[in-house]
């Protein structure tokens, strides 16, 4: 006999009409008491999605993480709006926070029609945010970005262009291709929870719960630390470069 998992969450849900009950919620890490049926999942416009960037043209390297360099990417999003980019490398699970504060003029009525998204988190702001964290890794570890088709990344062929970086967009309703970007922002929501302003946060306090991310023995890295396992793949790296050019 199979059972899918929607079933067993429809099965735990239906309890309370729709909601978990009460002491049961005091246990989720995402706090997240509703669930919403997938017939409710808005449409969102994905013109900007080409077949040459579909996740299918991946290079295979990046399925089986035995190269470093390949990113996965999403917000966190926040009350008003608000949301931080982040950043997860597939093989060492080393993240990076995104600073995406509220721009000049945000709050502030009548909005201009066709401007900028105030907000911080528009497609200019996340592509400037993503070439300059790329910018600061080493060329062999800038290899490829898996991204949700969120219309923040509207502009990712000129992000190819700033940070060298090739872009590539999931399918549909697959959030399982981000699986390690999903986990790690499931890891997030301890720090950022749901409901809250996260525009409130500075770029060092970003940089300090990436750091504590970082420094977290995982189990699938034969309990290393992110911090770790990249520190070894920048050494592997200098190796070879080394012995290429001796």
């Amino acid at each position: 006999m199979r059972i899918s998992h929607e079933a067993i969450y429809q099965a735990l849900y239906v309890q309370s009409r729709g909601a978990l009950k009460r002491e049961l919620v005091t246990c989720l890490r995402t706090g997240r008491a509703l669930q919403a049926p997938r017939s409710r999942a808005r449409k969102r416009p994905d013109g900007m999605v080409t077949p040459e960037v579909m996740i299918s043209q991946r290079p295979a390297e990046a399925a089986d993480r035995a190269v470093p360099g390949h990113w996965e990417g999403d917000l966190i999003i926040g009350l008003g709006s608000s949301a931080i980019g982040t950043l997860v490398e597939r093989s060492t699970r080393f993240t990076l926070l995104l600073h995406l504060p509220r721009m000049d003029g945000h709050g502030v009525e009548p909005r201009v029609k066709n401007g900028p998204a105030l907000a911080g988190r528009g497609a200019e702001a996340v592509r400037d945010a993503i070439a300059s964290a790329i910018a600061t890794l080493p060329e062999q570890l800038r290899r490829s970005l898996t991204w949700d088709r969120g219309k923040e990344m509207a502009q990712h062929a000129q992000l190819r262009i700033d940070s060298g970086i090739e872009v590539y967009f999931a399918d549909p309703h697959s959030p399982w291709q981000r699986g390690t970007n999903e986990n790690t922002n499931g890891l997030l929501r301890q720090y950022f929870p749901k409901g809250t302003d996260l525009s409130r946060w500075s770029r060092d306090e970003l940089d300090a719960v990436a750091t504590t991310l970082n420094s977290r023995p995982r189990k699938t890295l034969s309990w290393r630390t992110p911090a770790e396992a990249l520190n070894d793949q920048l050494l592997l790296l200098h190796q070879a470069g080394v012995a290429t050019t001796g």
